[in-house]
């Protein structure tokens, strides 16, 4: 399982680099990054299926989908100190600007969209 999270975060690298976001926005690949880890790992330990990732960049917003065979929607659980994991929406919730889980007739995909930040304006002003 932790080479199918690596290769889903060296695939999504090398598409964020596409963009120019590497160097443009940090952050928001790093973002980005987690998420994929988070909805991959989730794929796998909770629906005990393979993750099938696509990245779509509409210019306003890049779409992260991670689809995997479990019908079961996910819910966010408060954290606790009782157990390991049950994070991992929490933190999609945190670093996505927004998300949804859409039910698939052969399982859900989980989408998760990120906005690029705002260009400088050329007096330095943000906008």
């Amino acid at each position: 399982m932790s080479s199918d999270v690596k290769a889903a975060r060296d695939w999504s690298r090398e598409r964020l680099r596409t963009l120019g976001w590497t160097d443009s926005a940090p952050q928001t690949v790093d973002a980005v990054l987690l998420t994929v880890s988070e909805l991959v790992t989730n794929a796998h330990i909770h629906a005990h299926s393979d993750a099938q990732l696509v990245m779509t960049w509409d210019t306003r917003c890049l779409h992260v989908a991670v689809h995997d065979a479990s019908s079961g929607l996910p819910t966010p659980r408060p954290p606790s100190a009782e157990r390991i994991g049950g994070r991992g929406i929490l933190l999609v919730d945190a670093l996505a600007d927004s998300w949804e889980a859409r039910p698939c007739p052969y399982g859900k995909t989980i989408v998760a969209c990120f906005h690029p930040p705002a260009a400088p304006e050329p007096d330095g002003q943000q906008t």
